[in-house]
């Protein structure tokens, strides 16, 4: 069934924007729909990727449409070391290799080809844990677009003596590449290991962060990616993504919209 919503705003908001409020997909996904005449408000075709649409107006997305946005897949995979996030150098093996039908945990159509769905966020060779797979436009921005705000949790294995002064630098402090860094959750679980939870991700920042500190990292592993956990995941197996998983992960409800289906 084609998407149908009703925009309740009192401010005029251009089309684009309101879907991707409503996390029906991302604002260029908006374009390329209105682009191939896929969109109608109040029985009119939207033919301007700029047009505004009006309180009490009703917007369609045709079934075309419907399909092309249900195409998008989302996965999750318990990555472990030895594996790269994106595409890989000469002699690496990319974590998309592991979306095999053996592999995988439940139902879902295996990716038509694992090369092209790419990572949503890095997890470097030698770390492990969650690794988000998508071509969905709007988990992508929730992650890691400019104004993602997930927390990201990570157990950290490290050698070096640790005390209560450099677990108050790790949370706040310090500075990578001429830039502060944000304050960070960290705890300590065990003699020598930490919970990190960060709202950014530099460059191999964990464990930079921990060298500042004369600490090196052992083992690292990314444990959640807002409220996506890796339970009942094991090491080197995948799933598809659930469309409660995908409401919570993304954080948009239908804003504005009184009725809403597909």
């Amino acid at each position: 069934m084609a998407w149908t919503g009703q925009y309740s705003g009192d401010e005029p908001v251009r089309v684009n924007k309101w879907l991707a409020q409503s996390g029906v997909c991302s604002r260029r996904e908006a374009e390329g729909l209105i682009a191939c005449g896929l969109v109608q408000i109040d029985g009119e075709v939207v033919t301007d990727a700029g047009r505004k649409i009006l309180k009490g107006q009703t917007l369609v997305l045709s079934d075309a449409a419907t399909r092309r946005l249900d195409s998008a897949m989302t996965v999750l995979l318990n990555k472990p070391m030895g594996y790269v996030s994106g595409q890989p150098e000469p002699g690496k093996i990319p974590a998309a290799r592991l979306l095999t039908a053996a592999a995988q945990l439940g139902d879902g159509p295996l990716p038509s080809s694992r090369d092209s769905l790419p990572p949503i966020g890095r997890l470097d060779e030698d770390s492990r844990g969650l690794l988000i797979l998508s071509t969905d436009g709007v988990v992508a921005k929730a992650v890691i677009g400019p104004d993602a705000d997930l927390p990201k949790t990570y157990q950290v294995w490290v050698r070096g003596t640790l005390t209560d002064s450099k677990i108050a630098r790790l949370r706040f402090g310090l500075s990578l590449d001429g830039r502060n860094l944000k304050r960070a959750e960290v705890e300590q679980i065990g003699p020598l290991c930490l919970r990190f939870v960060l709202r950014e991700g530099r460059n191999r920042q964990i464990r930079r962060m921990c060298e500042l500190l004369d600490l090196r990292v052992m083992d690292l592993w990314r444990t959640h990616i807002g409220p996506i956990t890796l339970d009942g995941l094991p090491e080197g197996r995948w799933r598809h993504l659930t469309p409660a998983e995908r409401t919570a992960l993304t954080g948009l409800g239908a804003a504005g919209t009184d009725q809403a289906g597909t």
